[in-house]
């Protein structure tokens, strides 16, 4: 058959029917698309913008949406359907942080619904259980009629699978059966057939013999029929008629709540619990303000992210490490966090420091790498832990820890001169201390090397597998001592012997002080990279330096272990083109071979890395240079959703005002990119406390250009509680004590 033809201009085509061509394939996603997040304690729910959370979305790219609690996956389906389709979304927020609101409308539904003539209103909130609200509104001038249904499902994954690890086997679902019963007794009054409750059981038993539930009960109007897992719904609504439905979906484990909060009734009571128990935290904290609006959605952001991340183990609470990946317990993160936020609400620390040193290493076990005295990097509660597929119950596969709970512990003390808590936390102190002196014998350095077979390769702070690297991009092999675990240690002896002072333990100061400073010759000695000027990241197995330039040694800036030469000739190379984007300093020289912008630590920015190295900044007197670097990161964090900073960013550099970069999958909201934020402001005032001697050193405070005035309510020292007031004048800021309640002695020194 002669193709028909079409000539037009002088050009010659025929249909596409008659020359069908092959398509190219579709592909699914494989970044994260957008979602919304809300946390409460133990729990935390991740969904699309829509609210739902579909199998196809699962696999598009986000897997870590669901519900979660304990390590595992409660709900991975939640998908909310309007006549079999997708609803058009209108917004979606989760500004409230323990809650989302969705609002969306009807698609176009041929001889059935015109385009958006219904509003549906969505509200989610997490109270020890999962609740959710649905109004439906006839938007039209006529009666509508149309199916609303509501799908869910359950696979109870532990979180280590969602995040990649392949497991063997697992366990089974299971399907609820209902009891049997007498079929020709009447229903009770209170239970007609009409008005029976509907509700939805899903579950499964793991390996370990535990079974897991997620019990769904519908409030309001319940479902017209169950189809599986799938409630519907037939609505008939007059012209602007509302109705209102609903559920309550709670998680159990072998019939016990799974959360560790008691769940609310309903989805009122849950909201109005939450907002009672954040009052309360907003009134135990340092209330922050300036004259800037930005800035100040900026705090209040990093105060209410703070009190979403604290999270219960037993009978403490202290603030998990971030969502999705890491909503537990972790050495390393909590105490740098408690450290950022002493300013803000020294509790944190206090109720850290105890619980970590409830799980202090007791006995020699390689494959949790726990030994006497080391401080735990991870705990975790799911079905992997619990069968032993996974050490973390509790993993010590963490170097820095350590030196860093003893660090705290210190710093604790000066902030409140809490004498009853250091007398009962004392030999801890000294079991830690123990740990590292043991460690040093070797080779004089605190070093890691990997003994547990499911265990960490790296073990400081960068702890991805390819991040430790010398000036080739070669993998450094064998033990492998951090420049920034050995400030640590210094650290640590020079403040716990200050304690050691107040205990009138001279020998342990007289020791502690000579180790110090035996520690501070040598590392000044083989950590020197005499043709850069610079530090080396690390020493390998055989002693010899790892001479990458990276962020690390700028986590030593502060803590006293570099000659004061060195410490300027570091912090000018940290803020060369190479280290320095303009948002922030990257983890890695962009001259490496290893470097990669979208690096985990390979070359992207991490906040808390960088106010660290601020504070560096600060205590060498380089406050400009300690400012631009707060801007920076002040100007990234104003362009992310809900002014909120993320675990890290990619490496990219500011190029004119184009926005950072985001790493797809950085946790948001995480404890120590909030914790930056306070430690920023920490080293714009320079609060020195004392409070042992009853005394607060403010010295030379200085506010950015972008901030004429500050104020600190409610900042507690000591048993004293007191208002400061900072106020700038060109490149001058004074300080004033607004109001004190209690005897410190506030010393200004400009």
């Amino acid at each position: 058959m002669t193709p028909e033809k079409i000539f037009l201009d002088g050009k010659t085509f025929i249909t596409a029917e008659q020359a069908p061509i092959a398509e190219w394939p579709c592909v699914i996603s494989e970044r994260p698309q957008p979602t919304l997040t809300a946390k409460d304690d133990d729990l935390f729910l991740v969904t699309d913008t829509m609210g739902n959370i579909s199998g196809c979305s699962l696999q598009d790219g986000n897997p870590n949406m669901g519900l979660f609690c304990a390590d595992t996956r409660f709900l991975n389906r939640l998908e909310l359907q309007i006549e079999g389709r997708s609803p058009v979304l209108l917004s979606g927020s989760a500004d409230k942080g323990f809650a989302m609101t969705v609002l969306c409308t009807n698609p176009k539904i041929d001889g059935h619904l015109t385009p958006d003539t219904v509003g549906i209103r969505r509200e989610m909130v997490l109270n020890g259980a999962l609740f959710e609200e649905i109004e439906v509104t006839n938007y039209s001038t006529t009666h509508i009629s149309f199916e609303i249904s509501l799908s869910f499902d359950a696979d109870f994954v532990d979180l280590f699978e969602v995040r990649g690890y392949n497991r063997t086997k697992r366990g089974q679902l299971l399907r609820f059966v209902e009891p049997i019963t007498d079929s020709v007794a009447p229903p009770t009054p209170h239970h007609s057939l009409h008005e029976r409750e509907e509700s939805l059981t899903l579950a499964y038993q793991g390996l370990d013999g535990s079974v897991m539930e997620s019990r769904i009960q519908f409030q309001y109007r319940q479902p017209d029929h169950l189809q599986g897992y799938t409630a519907v719904w037939r609505l008939k609504l007059a012209s602007h008629e509302t109705q209102k439905l609903g559920y309550r979906l709670n998680m159990f484990t072998n019939n016990q709540s799974s959360s560790t909060v008691n769940a609310a009734i309903t989805l009122g009571q849950a909201k109005a619990a939450e907002l009672m128990e954040e009052q309360n935290w907003v009134q135990q904290i340092t209330r922050i303000s300036s004259d800037k609006s930005l800035f100040n959605r900026v705090i209040e952001r990093a105060e209410q992210d703070l009190y979403l991340l604290r999270q219960s183990f037993g009978k403490h609470k202290t603030v998990s490490a971030g969502v999705p990946w890491f909503s537990t317990l972790f050495g390393r993160d909590s105490i740098i966090t408690a450290s950022q936020t002493l300013m803000l609400n020294p509790q944190i620390s206090k109720e850290t420091l105890m619980l970590l040193a409830e799980y202090q290493g007791k006995v020699e076990d390689q494959w949790r790498e726990e030994e006497p005295g080391k401080i735990l990097h991870e705990l975790r509660l799911g079905e992997m832990a619990r069968c032993q597929e996974i050490p973390h119950t509790p993993y010590y596969g963490t170097v820095d820890a350590t030196p860093l709970w003893l660090m705290l512990y210190a710093e604790y003390y000066a902030w409140t001169h809490d004498i009853e808590t250091i007398e009962q936390l004392w030999p801890n102190a000294l079991a830690a201390m123990d740990w590292i002196d043991r460690h040093l014998q070797e080779t004089g350095y605190l070093s890691y090397y990997r003994q547990s077979k499911r265990g960490l390769t790296n073990q400081g702070w960068k702890d991805s597998g390819d991040c430790i690297v010398n000036r080739k991009g070669e993998l450094a092999q064998g033990a492998i001592a951090l420049c920034e675990v050995q400030a640590y240690v210094y650290a640590a002896k020079i403040r716990l012997a200050e304690v050691a002072k107040s205990k009138k333990r001279l020998d342990l100061v007289e020791r502690w002080q000579e180790e110090a400073r035996s520690l501070k010759t040598r590392f000044n000695k083989d950590f020197w990279l005499e043709e850069e000027d610079f530090y080396a990241l690390a020493l390998d197995g055989e002693g010899q330096q790892v001479d990458s330039i990276t962020s690390n040694p700028g986590h030593c800036l502060y803590l006293g272990i570099f000659t004061p030469e060195k410490a300027y000739s570091v912090a000018e190379r940290l803020r060369a083109p190479d280290m320095f984007n303009g948002w922030g300093i990257r983890t890695l020289s962009s001259l490496s071979p290893a470097y990669n912008p979208m690096g985990y630590h390979t070359g992207s920015v991490w906040p808390h890395d960088n106010s660290l190295i601020a504070m560096g900044l600060r205590s060498l007197g380089l406050i400009d240079q300690a400012l631009e670097l707060y801007q920076g990161l002040f100007n990234m964090t104003s362009r992310q959703s809900y002014q909120r900073p993320p675990e890290l960013f990619c490496g990219y550099e500011l190029n004119g005002d184009n926005n950072p970069i985001n790493y797809p999958v950085a946790c948001t909201p995480q404890a120590w990119a909030t914790g930056s934020i306070f430690q920023l402001l920490q080293m714009m005032v320079n609060l020195v406390p004392d409070a042992q001697n009853n005394c607060l050193r403010i010295i030379d405070p200085a506010l950015p250009e972008s901030i004429n005035r500050l104020s600190l309510h409610n900042l507690r020292v000591g048993s004293t509680i007191l208002d400061l007031e900072f106020e700038r004048s060109g490149n001058t800021t004074a300080c004033r004590v607004a109001k004190k309640r209690g005897n410190l002695r506030v010393v200004i020194e400009a």
